[in-house]
């Protein structure tokens, strides 16, 4: 493409729309025009493309590998006291662009690297899960793989559950069959952890891992691990992607779990998720005015959260231990839905600005940790489900 072509808005907006495309089905459901909408808000100052400085492919990939790519993007940028998309989400965007219309990059090479989502209208990095100790720890194979349906899924500007449950259906039939079958073998009273990200569907599979239980006449409980969270202000001055301890009120947790598996109601700290506080202070006492939370002993005791099992002290307590794993793209669709949507929780350049920065990084620190000493992986988007060896010996053996 010559340096005319990057100079005219229209040319270059129409070779992108179809190069878009290849990357992104969504992108053949707007209109020419609806595409130049969204691409007006990144174009640079008066249409020039050719302002955008390319990158080789293997300074990119250095580039968002460095450890300070992630952590440099900010959440909150502001201009004329407007939250802004950051400036480094804006340029990287753009470069792919670039590299797409000239040629520079190929569309694999940008699929292999990043994921685009349509509304957001932006690029993201992708996030690799399966890592090579992950495999190892997993017995290097499914345990057992299903039909892939959340490709049907990637068109969507944002997901509800309906069609997210429609689409896991199989992969989340043979979990609860599998930890039916893990109960059994293990006894009870048991601790059952179910990790992973937000929006990966945790609180949904646990609600019915619960039914299953209560219909066959098991007495179930849960405890939610986010009830545990030290107030957010307190989190954010410490940073927040701090784990363990400094998130959350650990001496309480940890007294809790034993409490329970001796069959003793406890009392845990709530969590006020509409203004970010907790009803304990960072002592665990109880704060003037605030209730806390009782939890009744039973045979099978639910944790849900982001790390329940990532703590040391914590994870001998836990009898099967489950990280529920759902690509980001499709989170952040399911994101869309229901937390601008339906919660209208957030501005939208806030969201999507923290979503880039953190879900790689909750990534690294809590959920691939976790899927290094986890039972089971279900995997939604790769439909699947993993277990480590002595996990799948129980299974099949239970089969």
């Amino acid at each position: 493409m010559t340096a005319s072509h990057l100079n005219s808005p229209d040319r270059f907006s129409e070779i992108l729309y179809a190069r878009m495309k290849e990357i992104n089905p969504g992108i053949e459901d707007l209109e020419f025009y609806e595409f130049r909408y969204c691409l007006d808000n990144l174009e640079p100052e008066n249409g020039d493309w050719d302002r955008v400085e390319l990158l080789q492919t293997d300074k990119i990939e250095e580039w968002i590998q460095a450890p300070g790519f992630l952590a440099a993007i900010q959440i909150k940028p502001q201009v004329d006291g407007k939250i802004v998309l950051d400036e480094t989400i804006i340029r990287l965007t753009n470069m792919l662009f670039v590299g797409l219309v000239t040629g520079e990059y190929s569309v694999e090479w940008v699929q292999q690297q990043f994921y685009f989502d349509v509304r957001g209208f932006l690029f993201l990095t992708r996030t690799v899960y399966f890592t090579e100790a992950v495999l190892a720890h997993l017995g290097g194979r499914p345990f057992s793989s299903f039909e892939k349906r959340h490709e049907h899924l990637d068109r969507c500007l944002e997901l509800g559950y309906r069609a997210f449950k429609a689409a896991n259906a199989e992969v989340d039939a043979a979990l609860l069959s599998s930890v039916n079958t893990l109960v059994e073998a293990k006894g009870t009273p048991i601790v059952l952890a179910i990790a992973g990200g937000t929006a990966a569907g945790k609180t949904e599979i646990v609600a019915r891992l619960r039914r299953s239980f209560e219909h066959a006449g098991r007495p179930v409980t849960s405890i939610e691990l986010d009830n545990f969270l030290t107030d957010r202000d307190q989190r954010e001055q410490k940073g927040i992607h701090t784990l363990g301890r400094q998130a959350i009120h650990f001496d309480l947790f940890y007294s809790s779990l034993q409490d329970i598996l001796r069959g003793q109601t406890i009392t845990i700290p709530r969590y006020d998720f509409i203004d970010g506080t907790s009803s304990h202070n960072l002592d665990g006492t109880l704060k003037p005015g605030r209730i806390p939370l009782e939890v009744e002993p039973a045979e099978i005791i639910f944790i849900e959260g982001n790390f329940p099992f990532l703590l040391e002290e914590i994870a001998p307590l836990i009898g099967i231990k489950v990280v529920y794993l759902t690509d980001d793209a499709i989170r952040l669709k399911r994101k869309w839905r229901r937390d601008i949507d339906h919660r209208k929780k957030y501005d939208t350049n806030y969201f999507l600005n923290r979503f880039f920065r953190n879900q790689p990084l909750m990534a690294a620190k809590c959920y691939r940790p976790q899927m290094q000493i986890c039972d089971l992986v279900v995997d939604t988007t790769g439909a699947a489900i993993w277990a480590t060896p002595d996990i799948a010996g129980i299974l099949k053996a239970g089969q």
